[in-house]
């Protein structure tokens, strides 16, 4: 069931100066993981991806995940250390009309002669903060009495 991105997701998405990783899955289960700097928020409240190369692994994973109706994963990291990830299912993709064309235009603006496969539209499921303190609460939550013993040793006070 597709959610609506947070604000942090938005940002983190449309910066520029943030890692973005995609990870999908081949025919046989094997995770295939690439950077892709050309993923962002779409207006549509969806994750879009524009896809270079029509006969990529990546692009052979996504035409199987919707197929298939399998996830993919992805990673998000900002500059200041913050760090999400979102699970979400692709949907559709544009190889033309109006959102194809968007893109397009502005991709060979910024890139020069270079070709559009497609503009993958992913519908976000999950968003998951990954910062460290986030996994470090949650772990505590869900699993209170597990502590390294070093943690729990009284330190004598002078």
């Amino acid at each position: 069931m597709s959610i609506e991105l947070t604000a942090a997701a938005r940002t983190l998405l449309n910066d520029p100066e943030t890692a973005k990783v995609l990870a999908t899955v081949d025919s046989d289960g094997v995770p295939h993981v690439v950077t892709k700097q050309s993923i962002h928020a779409g207006k549509d409240g969806n994750v879009h991806l524009l896809q270079i190369l029509e006969f990529s692994a990546t692009n052979r994973n996504l035409v199987r995940s919707i197929w298939f109706d399998r996830k993919v994963a992805i990673g998000l990291r900002g500059k200041d250390g913050q760090s999400i990830q979102i699970k979400g299912r692709p949907i559709q993709n544009h190889i033309t009309g109006p959102l194809y064309e968007e893109h397009y235009v502005k991709l060979r603006q910024r890139r020069g002669d270079v070709d559009l496969a497609g503009v993958w539209v992913i519908s976000p499921e999950e968003i998951i903060d990954e910062s460290s303190a986030a996994r470090r609460t949650d772990e505590e939550r869900k699993r209170p009495n597990i502590n390294h013993l070093d943690r729990l040793i009284k330190k004598p006070t002078t």
